[in-house]
């Protein structure tokens, strides 16, 4: 989908680009809900009304009101040759240095004949360095800004998020209160408790196939027109959250069901008396402040 070469200093690998990434999301069609019709898209002349066929369709930039400056293909890479060839590594950070949510595709770099050397060079030293190179590059007309990656025996391109696209972070995050160290204690063994190998193999889209049984079941039973009606429960609006959560006694429940809750029984009988006590210190302060 685009061929080109990765450029830093004086180093040069001619490299393409392949979809890392596919969709498993079910194919829907929008229908005419009188007659269950296919609702069709058309791109139509806004002068004389009639339909326009793709390959009749260029892009244009509106310079004046209503006088555009056509611009093709050819137009965009010669805006700049460079851009448009080369992904340009501007810096190196650390593997960990850019946030999650900046991350956008996923995309295969391909070594083309004549650069597997250097290619196989720069994956190694990003791997050993653990690093990761902040490039810039343009695809599909449009700028981005991509970290490359070492993933095995490739070389990943991630396009990246621009800043000014993140938004803040809502306020209800930042106000959040921090846990008490014996919550922190107790979190942090839950999650010792669950954390194995990454095995992405084990992640499955099931709610696909749910969704595929609820379409076969409605073809089953006749019902392919039929438009479900929500529940008198699933429609009744939530409530608000206001309710206290013991939030120990749901760490110490989920250590038990996995099998680590005996070690921590002690602790827990031991913070329990600690708090009890307090209380009675408190009662005997305040007995002392009244006589």
């Amino acid at each position: 989908m685009w061929n080109g070469a990765i450029s830093f200093s004086l180093i040069h690998i001619p490299v393409s680009l392949h979809t890392a990434a596919r969709s498993s999301t079910i194919e829907l069609d929008l229908l005419d809900k009188r007659d269950f019709a296919p609702v069709g898209y058309q791109r139509y002349n806004k002068t004389t009304g009639k339909v326009v066929d793709w390959n009749d369709v260029v892009k244009g930039y509106e310079y004046e009101k209503g006088e555009y400056v056509v611009l093709t293909d050819e137009d965009f890479r010669r805006a700049n040759v460079e851009a448009s060839r080369t992904i340009d590594i501007q810096t190196f950070v650390d593997r960990d240095a850019i946030s999650p949510y900046y991350f956008d595709t996923p995309y295969f770099l391909v070594p083309d004949k004549g650069g597997e050397r250097v290619y196989a060079l720069l994956r190694e030293a990003l791997e050993q360095s653990k690093k990761l190179a902040v490039a810039t590059f343009v695809l599909r007309n449009r700028q981005h800004v991509a970290a490359l990656m070492p993933v095995g025996d490739a070389i990943v391109l991630n396009t990246l998020r621009y800043q000014e696209e993140i938004q803040e972070a809502p306020q209800t995050v930042k106000k959040a209160s921090a846990a008490s160290g014996r919550e922190l204690d107790m979190a942090l063994k839950l999650i010792d408790e669950m954390t194995e190998k990454w095995q992405p193999g084990q992640f499955k889209n099931t709610y696909r196939d749910d969704l595929m049984k609820r379409i076969q079941e409605k073809v089953k039973s006749g019902q392919t027109h039929a438009l479900t009606q929500p529940d008198e429960e699933a429609a009744r609006p939530r409530a608000s959250g206001g309710k206290v959560v013991d939030l120990m006694s749901l760490l110490q429940r989920s250590l038990e069901q996995r099998g680590g809750g005996a070690a921590n029984e002690g602790a827990v009988r031991a913070s329990k008396r600690k708090h009890s006590a307090v209380r009675r210190r408190s009662s005997n302060v305040r007995a002392a402040r009244r006589a």
